[in-house]
């Protein structure tokens, strides 16, 4: 089975010719390039902005021209993540979706569903002749993934509609009234170096086989972080055989729990044999600690090459406790709306750079004040260990309106279609909507989608089943927009 044999074909269709066009954030030319071919081709008004958003409009079908204009939003971006083993280049490479049971998956890296089943909807309602609507701008936004800098760089009456359905929610028979805001925090360790003691033991030691997944949607089902249990495990070295760290890397983006994690170093020769003691060790208790929850986790070592040079150790206790010490996970659980993570923070990577060894991490938080301090919490983490520390501007939050007449449509609609009750929640990820309602700020929202699992890992898969549904209940909401009352 491939995605033709799948309903809705058109839908499917413009997702499979979306895998084709490489997308990573802050690399969209070549999806601009085909959203505006598209709405050429279709004979549709369509306009991009500085900063790289289009916006393809639609007349009303007729007997609809009287309805409210409807704003259907998705982001062009997708997260570039991909197996150790995959050759895969993103930026130039197609994703290669394929069906798996009741899922569609990509070989070996992210699929870009999210948002790339957003935009495909879209597509797919522009491009009809046989549905009924009112007026339709569909808006398009860059770099969602890592900087909303789409988001922040929409300018006032770039759209004129006073509704919008953002199609960027991952979970089909929820509605999403209410999100996070987040901010970033990184830290800066300034190179320091010394001599390789002769005759010691080199070897690599590497965390894989964890699940990763997205930093606000999945940070609550406490996940294996990479970094946090590498550093375990070179603690656990450096105080029982004076381990020397030469290299460190692990994870590769803000919003993604990391996945795998590496570090190469040495300890004197006659200490190897208690390093690998001590890796089954630590490979057994983490094997413990996450059953049921991480069934891949592998804690490795292997021999390499005497490195030219090693850390100092000053500089190799201020990162590894810095590591140590960095917080990660749930913070605090919301005291308003029962099973939602309302604080948290990850800590996303480290990387050997050019001008030093940086540290990222993410802050999400549902309270502005709470955003702020565990940003802080970081930040002093950093300041102890001796690092520079630079925090991103922010976005903010998206507050929950239980009064929206959107809300109450997509309700009555989503019972009307299936006979069931949708489930109206906030979420603890990030979406653009706290930015829109900055601009725009009479705007009535609310955020759809299909099922996704995996989001920002290569495991990433979008329920088959859960897309037929999610495109119903949307068209079913546009019929019903209600009309303008003067």
């Amino acid at each position: 089975m491939t995605l033709k044999d799948l309903s809705p074909q058109t839908v499917w269709h413009y997702f499979g010719e979306i895998c084709q066009v490489p997308r990573p954030s802050k690399h969209e030319g070549q999806i601009i390039e085909y959203l505006i071919n598209f709405g050429k081709r279709h004979g549709l008004e369509t306009k991009c902005d500085e900063t790289g958003n289009v916006l393809i409009s639609k007349k009303a079908t007729q007997g609809f021209e009287n309805r409210k204009t409807t704003v259907l939003q998705s982001h062009i971006d997708m997260v570039c993540e991909k197996n150790s083993s995959s050759t895969h280049n993103f930026m130039k490479d197609p994703i290669v979706p394929f069906v798996q049971d009741e899922w569609v998956k990509a070989e070996g890296t992210t699929l870009g569903a999210d948002d790339g089943i957003g935009m495909a909807v879209q597509l797919a309602i522009l491009a009809a002749s046989d549905l009924q609507h009112g007026a339709i701008e569909c808006l398009f936004t860059v770099d969602e993934e890592t900087g909303l800098s789409g988001a922040f760089g929409l300018k006032e009456g770039f759209f004129t509609g006073k509704i919008l359905i953002n199609l960027d929610s991952e979970e089909e028979g929820e509605i999403f009234i209410g999100c996070a805001g987040g901010m970033d925090c990184s830290g800066r360790f300034d190179y320091e170096y010394s001599e390789v003691p002769e005759g010691w033991f080199a070897f690599r030691v590497a965390v894989s086989g964890l699940q990763g997944g997205h930093s606000g949607d999945d940070i609550h089902r406490g996940l294996g972080n990479a970094n946090k249990l590498l550093t375990r495990f070179l603690h656990t070295i450096t105080r029982e055989t004076g381990f020397r760290l030469a290299a460190i890397d692990g994870g590769n983006l803000r919003n993604a729990i990391a996945r795998e994690a590496w570090a190469e170093g040495v300890v004197p020769f006659e200490k190897k044999e208690d390093v690998r003691v001590l890796l089954n060790i630590c490979a057994s208790e983490f094997e413990n600690e996450y059953k049921g929850v991480e069934a891949g986790l592998r804690l490795t070592l292997e021999t390499v090459d005497t490195p030219s040079c090693v850390f100092k150790e000053s500089l190799q206790s201020r990162l590894l406790h810095a590591l140590y010490a960095m917080p990660h996970g749930v913070i605090a659980m919301s005291r308003d709306i029962p099973g939602l993570t309302e604080t948290s923070t990850n800590l996303a990577s480290v990387k050997m750079k050019d001008d030093g060894i940086w540290l990222a991490t993410s802050q999400r938080s549902s309270v502005e004040s709470e955003k702020r301090d565990i940003a802080n919490m970081v930040e002093s983490v950093f300041r102890l260990a001796g690092a520079e520390c630079f925090h991103s501007d922010g976005y903010p939050g998206w507050a929950p309106n239980t009064d929206s007449a959107i809300l109450k449509t997509a309700v009555d609609t989503y019972q009307k279609l299936f006979g069931t009750k949708p489930e109206v929640k906030a979420i603890h990820a990030g979406l653009e909507c706290g930015l829109f309602l900055e601009k725009y700020p009479g705007l009535d929202m609310i955020s759809v989608g299909p099922t996704l699992r995996g989001v920002h890992s290569p495991d990433e898969r979008l329920l088959i089943s859960s897309v037929p549904k999610f495109w119903e209940h949307l068209l079913e909401m546009l019929a019903q927009i209600p009309e303008n009352k003067g």
